[in-house]
């Protein structure tokens, strides 16, 4: 079958497309035939070796996994002995390590049925940037009904996706883009868009209940000055170019956050089987979709890279296999 590797630490170029063995479930997987992937920053950041202190854990000369993708959505191609809830021929979506691929295998626990009005795009778009949404603006921030959000960053792939999910929580919601994404957002259900171009959101009289910073292109000093007190700050995100400002704000948040009368937080996405199901849910129900910036085939892999990293995104970018066509 064929899957992209990245076998050396490097630039996108070193992302390629390989013939390997396709994989076989274990007894608790499923083997599944990849119809889409999403890609996500930390699918890069992982592979270009940079800080040299982050390959104590992925491998010190090259990449220990080689493998790309963690979003992937497709149609079930075999099942483990102990596997009950799948068979094949469903359409399933969520976790799978390797998902840049023709085939992936994946702890059955790890993915749901996708919805049949969504597409396998859209599903494949919809793991991690749903699941730091909604464990940030839910469970970190504990947004009620009424508060007033702010979601900075709102026009990439986990902004369009907490835009969303702020506004199902009863939210009031500002969000801030630029000026191509504005109409973008809006459709999205944003109460208030803030066009950065035109606008510093930190300057403002407006405070706000809880601010999602998924861009680390303020100081933290700034973003408080705009934050209730009682109210919470979550830094979940950063593009390309500000790894300085996200290091020094996730470093000084929680040293701070005990004196000052807010909650300054680090939130981060952690693989859950419930909140996929409620990701499901929420789109199934049309209360929750994915924005599609572009879809790439797996030898494109490196350009989509590029466009990720470009900072310029709207929305998510989805891989897919040469032979696969987008619907559902």
């Amino acid at each position: 079958m064929k899957a992209v590797m990245c076998r050396r630490y490097g630039d996108p170029d070193a992302a390629r497309v390989e013939d390997v063995e396709k994989p076989r479930p274990r007894e608790t997987e499923v083997l599944i035939r990849v119809r889409a992937a999403g890609l996500n920053p930390l699918d890069w950041h992982l592979k270009k070796g940079k800080p040299q202190v982050g390959r104590l854990l992925t491998g010190m000369h090259e990449p220990n996994d080689p493998r790309m993708g963690v979003d992937a959505a497709g149609e079930v191609e075999a099942v483990g002995s102990n596997v009950t809830q799948f068979k094949t021929g469903d359409t399933v979506f969520g976790s799978c390590r390797g998902a840049f691929a023709e085939y992936a295998c994946t702890a059955a626990s790890a993915v749901v049925t996708k919805p049949e009005n969504v597409t396998f795009e859209e599903a494949a778009a919809a793991p991690v940037a749903g699941y730091t949404a909604l464990q940030a603006l839910r469970d970190q921030g504990c947004v009620k009904p009424g508060q007033k959000v702010l979601i900075n960053g709102a026009a990439g792939g986990v902004g369009t996706f907490s835009v969303q999910v702020a506004k199902w929580l009863g939210a009031e919601v500002t969000a801030v883009c630029s000026t191509g994404n504005v109409e973008m957002v809006r459709s999205l259900g944003a109460d208030r868009v803030v066009d950065y171009t035109r606008e510093d959101f930190t300057a403002g009289g407006e405070r706000y209940d809880v601010i999602l910073d998924l861009v680390a292109n303020h100081s933290l000093g700034e973003c408080r000055r705009v934050l209730k007190r009682g109210g919470t700050f979550l830094l979940a995100g950063v593009l390309s170019g500000r790894w300085g400002n996200f290091a020094a704000m996730a470093v000084s948040a929680p040293l701070l956050s005990p004196f000052v009368g807010q909650k300054l937080r680090i939130s981060g996405a952690k693989r859950n089987s419930r909140d996929l199901a409620t990701l499901a849910e929420l789109m199934a129900a049309g209360k929750l979709k994915a924005v599609i910036a572009k879809t790439y085939l797996l030898d494109e892999v490196p350009a989509a890279i590029r466009h990720l990293a470009s900072g310029h995104a709207r929305g998510k970018i989805v891989v897919r296999p040469p032979s696969e066509s987008a619907g559902t």
